[in-house]
């Protein structure tokens, strides 16, 4: 039977970055630098402030980045080094996934009056739009 291609492209493996969904660390990011068994992994995250420790995968949210190069139970100096030359925390923060999870966390934060402000200006916004687009089709 031939292999078929499979509709997961992203894999629990050493070096996926993951992003903590629990804990006193959620919402940042970290490496798994081990695999313990089916349910944890050792996960670090020495740049985000993750310390290195065993974490279930059901806590975890594998992103699209790896490490290419990490090597299996790499100490904390190895996973800093591997982050900083490939650039991970940066490419994370440009993602449209982190981008999209900071103006959530945005609009959670803002107060009742700031959401109002929020509606009048998006109103705002689409009668300009609907004015700009009756001009077009009149021209």
């Amino acid at each position: 039977m031939p292999a078929t291609e499979s509709n997961f492209k992203r894999f629990v493996e050493v070096g996926r970055v993951v992003l903590l969904k629990a804990g006193p660390q959620a919402g940042k990011i970290a490496v798994i630098a081990e695999i313990i068994d089916h349910n944890r992994a050792i996960i670090d995250g020495p740049t985000t402030g993750v310390p290195r420790q065993s974490f279930p995968y059901r806590h975890l949210t594998l992103i699209p980045l790896r490490l290419t190069k990490l090597p299996r139970a790499a100490g904390t100096g190895a996973v800093k080094k591997q982050i900083e030359a490939e650039g991970i925390v940066e490419k994370w923060e440009k993602s449209s996934f982190a981008q999209k999870r900071a103006a959530v966390e945005k609009r959670r934060s803002l107060t009742d009056f700031q959401r109002f402000v929020v509606m009048v200006a998006k109103k705002q916004r689409t009668d300009r739009v609907n004015k700009a687009v009756r001009a077009a089709k009149k021209a």
